[in-house]
């Protein structure tokens, strides 16, 4: 999959042309089907809800979102994490289910963690640092690269790594792995 091609059917469908979503889609679902089957990972065996349907579920949102000004293909899978995120959270209030904080990479710890409680940590962290919520977000719920949340924030490497371990640090003390 050419980047260049993915940019020009984001901006061809920012600029109203839906038949570019059409296009779009087929060239980045391996990619969003891949993050969606790495969130589903940690899911207790018998869950309802599959990476297909997930996947299903963001295209549906994408067709009924706005005008977006996207930015090229991190910018657009970023986004597509956010949708993730919010459909799991809407999942798993609905199924009240819990994970493992040792299951999600980046808070190691014995205790069992209802992902809602994850979502309102992250809410908090958002009130008074936007980007640090954006960096979570899009690494855990998005499956992506220090690199490419770097390019989509318009940041250096290494202040994405530097943000990363602070807002761990903040979660697993806010979670209350102190």
């Amino acid at each position: 999959m050419e980047v260049r091609d993915v940019t020009q059917l984001l901006h061809r469908w920012r600029n109203g042309d839906a038949a570019a979503l059409n296009l779009l889609v087929p060239m980045v679902y391996d990619e969003l089907h891949q993050v969606a089957r790495k969130q589903m990972a940690w899911q207790s065996p018998g869950h309802t809800l599959q990476p297909t349907a997930v996947v299903n579920e963001v295209y549906m949102k994408l067709v009924n979102s706005e005008s977006i000004n996207w930015e090229g293909r991190t910018h657009f899978i970023a986004h597509c994490a956010t949708i993730m995120r919010r459909l799991l959270i809407d999942h798993f209030r609905k199924h009240k289910r819990k994970v493992q904080l040792e299951d999600i990479n980046f808070l190691p710890s014995e205790k069992n963690l209802d992902l809602i409680e994850l979502d309102e940590a992250l809410s908090r962290l958002s009130t008074f640092d936007p980007r640090k919520s954006q960096i979570v977000e899009m690494r855990f719920f998005g499956g992506m690269t220090m690199e490419e949340i770097a390019a989509v924030l318009q940041v250096s490497e290494i202040t994405v790594k530097r943000e990363w371990g602070r807002a761990r640090g903040w979660l697993l003390h806010e979670l209350g792995g102190k």
